[in-house]
C-alpha cells in the first residue's frame, strides 16, 4: 500500500478531518481511501435508538433524577447530553471512555447529544471521564442511576402494560485484573472477579442491578436488589411471579414473597430426605434401557429443619439414554399447578443467563477496569442503563421479521450502518448504507417508535 500527500485541515478544525495523506491500495491503482471522521459515521443505527429514548422521554426522566454537581461557569455539555455519549458509547461497543476523543467528532455521536451538536464537538476523553468518575460517583447520583432502570421500565408499563410480571434473580462474574479494590477469588466461577447480582422481568429488561466483592454468596444483598423492585410493582394489577436457582432457597426469601403475594419456584439442594421421597422413582429398571428419554415428576410436601412450615416441593428425574443414574432435581415452590407445568415454568429461568451473556457480549459489563470499587458501581449502571435502551428498542420497535434477533445482532446490523453527512440549508442528511436493514425496515423501525409516544390529549 502507498499513500500520496494532499492538504487536509487541521485537527482543530470543527469539522474534525485530519492533516493525513491519501491511502492507495495496490490491486487496484483507480482507488484512493480517505478519512473524513466528521462527514462519514459508521453508527448511524443508533438515531433509531434517539428516537426510541425521545419517544419514551428516557434522557428527560435521567436529567431530573440526576444531580448536576459540576461548578463553573463551562455549562456547554449538558447533564443530559454527557449522559447520552455514554449510553450510546456503550451500545455501539465503546464500553469505556478511551475512544471517546473520536467519538467526539463522530456526526451521529454528535446528532445525538444534542440539537446543536453537529456545529461542534461531544465531550472529549477527559471531559467523559471527569462525568464518570467524578459526577456521577457522588452518592446521590449513584443512588439515582441505581434506580433509572425501574424508572425506565415504569415509563415503558404507562404506555404498554403488562398483565403479568416475571422477575428472576441471578448473579454473575466479572473478572478483575490486578489490585482493583473489592477483587477477590470466586471459586464457583474460578477467577478473580467482582459478583454482580442482577434482577431481570420475563421481556428481558433489567430490573435493578448491584456490584458486589467477588468473594460473596451468590445471595448475598437480595434485598438491596429485590425489596426495591417488588415496591415499585406492588399497587400494579397484575399477577406476579419470582424464579431462582438454588443459590436463593433461603426461608427468608419464601417468607418474603409469600408475604408480598408473589408465586415463586425455586431451585432447591439435594438432600437425602429429598432423595427418599422420589425413591421410589431411582431404582432402575430390570433388562435393558430403553434407547429413548424419559421423565417422571412427583409432588409432595416437606418442611426443613429452618423452615418456619411446611411447603410443596416438585421433584423432576429424568432417565437419560446411555446414562447409569437418573438426574434428579428439586423445586420449592407455591404455584399450585400440576407439577410438570412447575418444571416448565422454572425452566424459563433459563432466558435470564442468556441475558446476562447478552450484556457481556453486547454491552460488554463485564469491562469494569477502574481501580475505584465506586466508579466500577458507576460503570455497572451505565452497562445497565445501555443494555435496557437496547433491550427496548428489540421488544418494543422490532417488526416481526427481525423480532428474533439479538442485541448483539442488532449491533450488527442496526447500529453498525454506514452514513454519509450531507448539509442543505437547514437540514442535515445522513445518507445510510443499504445492506444488512433495508429502507423499508429502518422505515417500519421508525413507525412502531411513534407508537409508543403518548396520546395526545384532546383540546
Amino acid at each position: 500500500m502507498q499513500y500520496h500527500d494532499h492538504d487536509r485541515p487541521s485537527p482543530s478544525d470543527p469539522e474534525g478531518e485530519s492533516r493525513k495523506p491519501t491511502l492507495r491500495v495496490d490491486f487496484d491503482r483507480r482507488l484512493k481511501l480517505e478519512f473524513h471522521g466528521s462527514k462519514i459515521t459508521s453508527d448511524a443505527g443508533l438515531l433509531a435508538y434517539r428516537e426510541l429514548d425521545e419517544a419514551l422521554g428516557l434522557s428527560t426522566l435521567a436529567g431530573a433524577a440526576l444531580s448536576d454537581c459540576r461548578r463553573g461557569k463551562n455549562a456547554r455539555h449538558l447533564l443530559t447530553g454527557l449522559l447520552r455519549q455514554s449510553l450510546y458509547s456503550r451500545l455501539a461497543g465503546y464500553e469505556d471512555v478511551n475512544d471517546a476523543e473520536r467519538l467526539s467528532r463522530d456526526p451521529a455521536m454528535r446528532a445525538i447529544v444534542d440539537r446543536k451538536g453537529l456545529d461542534r464537538r461531544a465531550a472529549s476523553t477527559s471531559q467523559m471521564g471527569r462525568f464518570e468518575t467524578e459526577w456521577l460517583a457522588t452518592e446521590e447520583n449513584l443512588a439515582a442511576l441505581t434506580e433509572l432502570p425501574g424508572i425506565w421500565i415504569d415509563r415503558v408499563y404507562d404506555r404498554k402494560t403488562p398483565k403479568v410480571i416475571v422477575l428472576d434473580m441471578d448473579s454473575s462474574e466479572s473478572p478483575t485484573h490486578g489490585d482493583q479494590e473489592g477483587s477477590a477469588y470466586n471459586g464457583h466461577f474460578g477467577c478473580t472477579c467482582y459478583h454482580p447480582l442482577f434482577c431481570f422481568n420475563q421481556f428481558g429488561d433489567l430490573e435493578r442491578s448491584l456490584l458486589r466483592p467477588g468473594n460473596v454468596h451468590s445471595a448475598e444483598d437480595w434485598r438491596v436488589v429485590l425489596e426495591p423492585v417488588v415496591a415499585r410493582y406492588r399497587d400494579r394489577k397484575l399477577r406476579r411471579y419470582f424464579r431462582a436457582d438454588a443459590a436463593f432457597a433461603k426461608p427468608e426469601i419464601y417468607e418474603f414473597l409469600e408475604a408480598e403475594g408473589y408465586a415463586y419456584a425455586i431451585r432447591l439442594p439435594t438432600n437425602p430426605v429429598l432423595q427418599e421421597k422420589v425413591s421410589h422413582l431411582l431404582t432402575r429398571p430390570v433388562g435393558r434401557p430403553p434407547n429413548y428419554f424419559r421423565v417422571f415428576h412427583a409432588s409432595f410436601s416437606y418442611q426443613a429443619a429452618t423452615w418456619s412450615k411446611a411447603r410443596r416441593v416438585v421433584a423432576k428425574v429424568e432417565w437419560h439414554p446411555g446414562e447409569l443414574y437418573p438426574r434428579v432435581g428439586f423445586i420449592v415452590t407455591n404455584l399450585s399447578r400440576p407439577a410438570a407445568r412447575v418444571t416448565k415454568f422454572y425452566n424459563g429461568r433459563g432466558t435470564a443467563e442468556q441475558w446476562i451473556k447478552e450484556g457481556k457480549n453486547a454491552i460488554n459489563w463485564t469491562r469494569l477496569s477502574c481501580h475505584n470499587f465506586r466508579n466500577n458501581e458507576v460503570r455497572l449502571q451505565l452497562h445497565a442503563l445501555a443494555y435496557n435502551i437496547g433491550n427496548f428498542l428489540r421488544t418494543l420497535a422490532l417488526p416481526q421479521e427481525v423480532e428474533h434477533w439479538s442485541l448483539t445482532t442488532l449491533r450488527e446490523k442496526l447500529i453498525k450502518i454506514g452514513a454519509k453527512v450531507v448539509r442543505h440549508g437547514r437540514y442535515v442528511t445522513f445518507q445510510l448504507a443499504e445492506v444488512a436493514v433495508p429502507r423499508g425496515l429502518f422505515r417500519e423501525i421508525l413507525r412502531l417508535i411513534d407508537g409508543l409516544r403518548p396520546t395526545p390529549l384532546p383540546p
